[in-house]
């Protein structure tokens, strides 16, 4: 595609890596020029492709043209994904963008109603609320987009001349969840199972501690066919939990009886049944 930009076709058959790479370098140093490539998302790239794009990129050599990059990533850790030689010769300068404010996400907002809805199916309090809610948040414009646009499609279902607060307070419920799947999905196999054991347990007990949690799990190890992990070890799964925000691990004092670690769900609702149904998938429970 690059090629093609600066006048250098190459078949539709295609050509080895190798010969695109140095006929980009001598139409881009055929005369003087300043070339600059914004690769968004530059993380996944590296993700999917390593390093040697960049590493490509950095060490060409060139006499008339010059070129530099933009990458443009939401992960903070991108530079450690980088291979060493990669890191040495990008001299780069790092720009940080905070987070939008709920000023600006309402300008946002209002900017894509205009295009997205009729007149008059939403207002300045519909838009106002999903800024704030938005921006308590994360202050991400494209999940304060898709919380304004499962409103007005909740809105859609019913009928509705405009977007209504309980549209909204229900878009931001079905969107809490989602993130909570999301989240429990990306859990190994034996923190899922912990959670599971956690979420069983609750309705069983009021008061849960490790010890009960870690029974639990290696009941359900036992029936699966699994190798449980060391009561440490699951211990260390309930703090990683904890951290998720998925349940609740506090530590208690018993006076002269030393102290205890409770542990209670974060999450509470139809959520908990879904979080069942996709460990029962995931195991073939």
């Amino acid at each position: 595609y690059l090629c093609s930009l600066l006048g250098e076709q190459v078949p539709p058959t295609g050509l080895p890596t190798n010969e695109v790479y140095n006929r980009f370098v001598k139409v881009l140093d055929s005369k003087p020029r300043m070339l600059i490539i914004v690769l968004d998302e530059i993380d996944a790239l590296v993700r999917k492709q390593g390093s040697d794009v960049l590493y490509n990129l950095t060490r060409m050599e060139l006499e008339n043209a010059k070129m530099s990059f933009i990458g443009i990533s939401n992960d903070a850790t991108l530079k450690d994904l980088l291979d060493p030689r990669v890191r040495s010769s990008l001299s780069q300068e790092e720009i940080v963008f905070p987070p939008y404010d709920a000023l600006q996400l309402r300008d946002i907002l209002w900017k894509r109603a205009e295009i997205a809805f009729s007149k008059g199916v939403v207002d300045e309090v519909i838009i106002s609320k999903c800024a704030a809610y938005s921006a308590s948040v994360d202050g991400d414009a494209r999940k304060a987009l898709d919380l304004l646009r499962i409103a007005g499609e909740l809105a859609e279902r019913e009928n509705a001349n405009s977007i209504r607060e309980e549209h909204l307070n229900e878009a931001i419920k079905k969107m809490e969840t989602d993130s909570v799947l999301e989240i429990v999905r990306k859990l190994t196999k034996h923190s899922l199972l912990v959670l599971y054991s956690t979420i069983l347990l609750s309705k069983l007990r009021d008061v849960l501690t490790t010890g009960n949690v870690y029974s639990f799990y290696c009941k359900l190890c036992e029936n699966i066919g699994l190798n449980p992990l060391t009561q440490r070890r699951v211990s260390d799964l309930l703090d990683e939990l904890d951290v998720l925000g998925l349940i609740k691990a506090e530590v208690i004092s018993k006076g002269r009886y030393g102290r205890t670690r409770e542990i209670s769900l974060s999450i509470k609702g139809e959520i908990l049944d879904k979080i069942c149904d996709l460990t029962k998938e995931v195991f073939g429970i």
